[in-house]
C-alpha cells in the first residue's frame, strides 16, 4: 500500500502518487461551482447508505444537495423542513442536529466529492457541543468533537472528506479509519481529509480547524488508524489550524503535486508513522509561501518535520518538537531544497540530529536560527555531504564536517559546506568580570553564540542563544560579555548566500587563578 513505502524508497512517492492519480482525474476533476441559492442543511441522522426519501436527512444527503446533484424537489416533505435557503453572499453550511446518543456517522462507502465551491461544514452546531472539553494542555488544547464520522466496520473507505472546490471548512469534526486494504499496491491516497483539483486549479482556500483527525472521542488511545490525516494532493492557501492529528499509519499531514502558501499552525501532532511514512509533516512537491508555526509535534515514529525535494521555501517556526523519531531514527527537521527558514524552534529529545540540511538535491541558503535543542543523537545543525550516502547518514545526519578545503565541496554538502565558526581559543578568560571572545569565520557571516548546557559532545549542543555579531571583512568577529566562569559556548555562521552552518567546537569561559 501507498503509505506502507519505507524512506529508501520515498524518492518514488511523488512519481507514483502521479501515475496513480492519473485514471482518476476525471473522476475527482469535475466541475466545481457556487451554488445559485446558497443552502443551510442540517443532518438529522446518523445512517448513511443509498440516497432516498424518507424521513431523514443523512450526510451524504447533505453533500449531494450542496453539490447541486441532489434537487430539493427529490427530498420528502420531512427532510425538505430541514433545508433552508440562505443569503446569496453566504457560504453554504451543512450543520448536525443528531440525537445525542447517536453522534457517530458509520459510512457504508466513500462520501460524494465536496465539488461546490463556498461551504461550511460545522460539526460545533450540533446540540451538546461543548469547547470547553479539550484535549491537550496550553495553547494547543483542541476541543473535543460532538460528531465523529467514521468507516463501518465491514467495509475500506479511503478518504472520509474529499474537497475538490474552493473555500471550504471543516470545523469540529472527529474522523478516523479511512484506510485501504495492505493488498493494493496503487490506489488514490488515502486520508482523512483529502485535497484536490478542480478543473485543472488546485482547490483554494480550505480551511481545516478545531478537528480529531485519526482519533475517536470515545476512544482516542485505539481506534481503526487511518492511512494519513490531511493530505493536500493540489491545494492553494489551505489552512490547517488547532487540529488534533494522531494515530496515523502515515504521516499526519502529507503534501503531493502541490501545496502553495499553506499554512499549518496550533496543532497537536502525535503518535503518527505507525507502520508507514514515519515523520509527522511531510512537505514534497510545490510548497512555496508555505509556514509551519506554533505546532506540539511529539511521539512520532520519524521525523517531526520531513522536507523531501520539494519546489519552493518554508518557514518553520515557533514549534516544539519533542520525542520523535520512536520507529526510526531521524532528525527531527529534515530539509532538502533551498531558502528555508527554520527559527525560533524547540527541539527536544530526537535520537537523531537537531536539524539535518540534505546534500542531494542541492541544498543551500538555509537559515537556522534562535533555536534551542536539547538532548539529540547527533549535532544541533548537521550539514550532510554525499561523501557519506549510507541511509543512516540520510536520516539522521553524518556528524561534523571537516573545514571546506576545495570549491567542489560547495557542490557536494548541504548549505554550500559554510564553515562553522572557530573560536581562538579553548577557554577564554574573566577580567573584571568581562570576557572578550573572539574568532573567525567565512567573511560576511553572522554569527550567533550559544550557550551549552550539556557536555554530551564537543559541538553543541546549542542550548541556549544568548547574542549575535557580524564578521569583519576578514571574517573576524569578537563578542564582549558579562559571563560567570564555567559557561560553555558554541557558535553558528549564517550567511545570506550559503546558509547557516555547524556548530563550532566549544570553548569554555574561566576565572584567572
Amino acid at each position: 500500500m501507498l503509505y506502507l513505502l519505507t524512506q529508501t524508497k520515498a524518492q518514488s512517492v511523488k512519481w507514483l502518487y502521479l501515475l496513480t492519480f492519473l485514471p482518476w482525474v476525471c473522476l475527482l476533476a469535475a466541475p466545481s461551482w457556487a451554488a445559485d441559492q446558497p443552502l443551510k442543511a442540517t443532518v438529522n441522522s446518523h445512517q448513511d447508505g443509498e440516497i432516498q426519501a424518507d424521513s431523514q436527512l443523512t450526510l451524504r444527503e447533505a453533500i449531494a444537495l450542496i453539490n447541486s446533484t441532489l434537487s430539493i424537489s427529490q427530498l420528502s416533505p420531512t427532510e425538505k423542513a430541514q433545508v433552508e435557503s440562505l443569503s446569496p453572499t453566504a457560504p453554504s453550511r451543512i450543520e448536525f442536529n443528531l440525537p445525542l446518543n447517536q453522534t457517530t456517522i458509520y459510512l457504508s462507502s466513500a462520501l460524494p466529492d465536496i465539488i461546490c465551491s463556498n461551504v461550511v461544514i460545522d460539526g460545533t452546531t450540533q446540540p451538546g457541543y461543548d469547547a470547553s472539553q479539550t484535549i491537550g494542555e496550553g495553547e494547543w488544547k483542541i476541543p473535543t468533537p460532538a460528531i465523529t464520522i467514521t468507516p463501518n466496520a465491514s467495509v475500506n473507505v479511503l478518504r472520509g472528506l474529499a474537497i475538490a472546490a474552493d473555500r471550504i471548512t471543516i470545523r469540529g469534526l472527529s474522523l478516523y479509519g479511512f484506510t485501504m486494504p495492505h493488498r493494493r499496491t496503487a490506489s488514490l491516497p488515502a486520508a482523512d481529509i483529502f485535497i484536490t483539483a478542480h478543473q485543472n486549479q488546485s482547490a483554494q482556500g480550505t480551511v481545516i480547524e478545531n478537528n480529531w483527525l485519526g482519533i475517536a472521542p470515545t476512544q482516542p488511545s485505539s481506534p481503526q488508524r487511518s492511512a494519513f490525516g490531511v493530505s493536500i494532493f493540489n491545494g492553494t492557501d489551505t489552512i490547517i489550524r488547532n487540529n488534533a492529528i494522531a494515530n496515523h499509519d502515515g504521516s499526519g499531514i502529507i503534501t503531493g503535486i502541490q501545496a502553495i502558501a499553506s499554512q499549518i499552525s496550533g496543532n497537536r501532532i502525535e503518535d503518527n508513522g505507525k507502520t508507514g511514512m514515519p515523520d509527522a509533516i511531510r512537505l514534497e512537491g510545490v510548497i512555496n509561501d508555505t509556514q509551519v508555526t506554533s505546532n506540539w509535534i511529539e511521539g512520532n515514529a520519524g521525523s517531526g518535520i520531513f522536507l523531501f525535494k520539494p519546489e519552493g521555501s518554508v518557514m518553520i517556526r515557533d514549534n516544539t518538537i519533542q520525542s520523535n523519531g520512536r520507529r526510526s531514527r531521524q532528525a527531527a527537521i529534515y530539509l532538502t531544497g533551498s531558502g528555508h527558514q527554520v527559527s525560533d524552534n524547540v527541539i527536544v529529545d530526537q535520537p537523531g540530529a537537531g536539524v539535518v540540511v540534505g546534500a542531494t538535491p542541492r541544498s543551500d541558503r538555509n537559515l537556522i536560527t534562535h533555536n534551542r535543542f536539547t538532548h539529540l543523537g547527533g549535532l544541533s545543525i548537521d550539514l550532510n555531504t554525499q561523501r557519506n550516502g549510507s541511509v543512516e547518514a540520510f536520516r539522521q545526519g553524518d556528524g561534523i564536517n571537516a573545514r571546506r578545503n576545495s570549491s567542489n565541496r560547495r557542490l557536494e554538502t548541504g548549505n554550500a559546506a559554510i564553515n562553522a565558526p572557530e573560536f581562538l581559543s579553548p577557554e577564554f578568560l574573566l577580567m573584571n568580570g568581562k570576557v572578550n571572545i573572539d574568532g573567525k569565520a567565512d567573511a560576511g557571516s553572522q554569527i550567533e553564540l550559544y550557550r551549552v548546557n550539556e557536555s554530551c559532545s564537543q559541538y553543541g549542543v546549542l542550548s541556549e542563544p544568548i547574542v549575535t555579531a557580524e564578521t569583519n571583512a576578514n571574517g573576524q568577529f569578537s563578542f564582549t560579555l558579562e559571563l560567570a566562569p564555567g559557561i560553555v559556548l558554541s557558535a553558528i555562521a549564517t550567511h545570506p548566500r550559503y546558509g547557516t552552518s555547524e556548530p563550532a567546537h566549544n570553548t569554555t569561559i574561566r576565572a584567572i587563578q
